[in-house]
């Protein structure tokens, strides 16, 4: 049996065993963390590597070690400052990438990832009792606790792809972000790219595709938002989260999180790149445009915009369209909703303030636990706040 499984073994679950091996060094012994890849931060870095992004969102001290200045303290010692940028200190993605995995080593969890998948999850009759979990090799094992630290991987898909027939067009002629790999493209000279999404990810699609000779036109459901930060500094301190927690309507907290984040957003720097693209006439911006319908036709796209037009012709389409959140797009959350039932506000699950399932030894990470943590709570910020309320629980118990 084991004392505490995570199952995931990103930036939140490295934070997490940080936090908790702090405090209680002897929980190393009395730990499993699950991860497909069998190695920290696997998924985080293929996507930094698949588009190519330079440098992270988050300011220096939000990062999974416990200490917020040991990031900054690490880049100096090493004598790599220059890879922090701007006021905020953001890492570049090699830097923090090092770092994270010298902190692993710090911790004593370098080779603690097993490469396993919690597949389902059995509860038992109250919040006291022993969990029974199946992994992905078909091996049980009851568990006191389970913290569940995976992501989203559900691809928000828009609905006009319903109109498109089965297959007849080659599977590089459309793709949604998280399939995609810009290394793996090659040379995409000559071609059109017609890129859908308004945030960083088809930002850096759309300087990736044209660093290797195409054209884009980038289509963007209503005008482009440059903000430095997913959402108000405001809200990574206690100027906005007072009033927040405070609140004990949870669907006035939906609404709050919801007008943060305001959807998809673009750096400052990334829209200087963007602008520099425009001004040579490699990219084409459409504001408040959306996709009415696609045809392959020919061996190119024809797409109709909404509100008629004129009709865009591509070889390629990329859609930056984002992830699903919520409950029932996420495998394990949907076997406790079905399991110990509990109140769901357009999906998104009311949590103690622990951040457990409700009368379960279940805990969330990630943006599964918004409604307790805020707007950032998807963010490396929202990983430390999660690990510290979830240790203060397991240290208890």
């Amino acid at each position: 049996m084991a004392d505490l499984v995570i199952a995931g073994a990103g930036p939140h679950a490295l934070s997490l065993c940080c936090q908790l091996l702090q405090k209680r060094p002897a929980w190393r012994r009395r730990l499993r963390i699950l991860d497909p890849s069998g190695h920290w931060l696997n998924r985080w870095q293929r996507q930094m590597r698949q588009f190519e992004i330079p440098w992270l969102r988050s300011p220096s001290p939000h990062h999974p070690h416990p200490n917020p200045n040991a990031l900054r303290s690490y880049a100096y010692g090493c004598h790599r400052s220059g890879e922090l940028e701007g006021p905020y200190g953001q890492p570049h993605t090699g830097l923090f990438n090092t770092f994270c995995m010298q902190v692993a080593e710090e911790f004593g969890l370098a080779d603690a990832v097993e490469p396993l998948a919690v597949e389902a999850v059995v509860l038992g009759r109250s919040s006291r009792d022993r969990l029974e979990l199946t992994f992905s090799d078909g091996s049980q094992q009851e568990a006191r606790h389970l913290v569940v630290a995976t992501g989203p991987t559900a691809p928000v898909l828009p609905c006009w792809l319903n109109g498109l027939a089965d297959g007849g067009y080659p599977s590089p002629a459309l793709q949604h972000s998280q399939n995609l790999d810009l290394e793996a493209c090659g040379d995409l000279k000559g071609q059109d790219i017609l890129i859908v999404g308004g945030g960083l990810t088809s930002a850096h699609l759309s300087l990736g595709a044209i660093r290797r000779g195409a054209r884009v036109t980038l289509l963007i459901r209503r005008n482009l938002r440059i903000k430095p930060f997913d959402a108000d500094p405001g809200w990574l301190g206690p100027k906005y989260l007072k009033a927040f927690q405070r609140e004990t309507c949870m669907r006035q907290r939906l609404q709050a999180i919801q007008g943060a984040r305001d959807g998809g957003s673009v750096t400052p720097p990334l829209i200087h790149a963007l602008t520099q693209e425009q001004n040579s006439g490699r990219l084409e911006l459409l504001e408040h445009a959306q996709v009415q319908a696609a045809n392959w036709l020919h061996g190119r796209w024809i797409v109709q915009l909404q509100g008629g037009g004129a009709e865009l012709s591509a070889d390629r389409l990329w859609l930056a369209t984002g992830h699903h959140g919520g409950v029932s797009h996420h495998p394990l959350a949907a076997q406790l909703q079905h399991q110990r039932p509990m109140e769901l506000v357009d999906d998104w699950p009311v949590l103690n303030v622990d951040l457990s399932w409700p009368q379960t030894p279940v805990h969330l990470m990630g943006a599964l636990a918004s409604l307790q943590l805020g707007p950032a709570a998807r963010n490396l910020f929202g990983a430390r706040e999660a690990a510290q309320r979830i240790c203060r629980t397991l240290i208890k118990a």
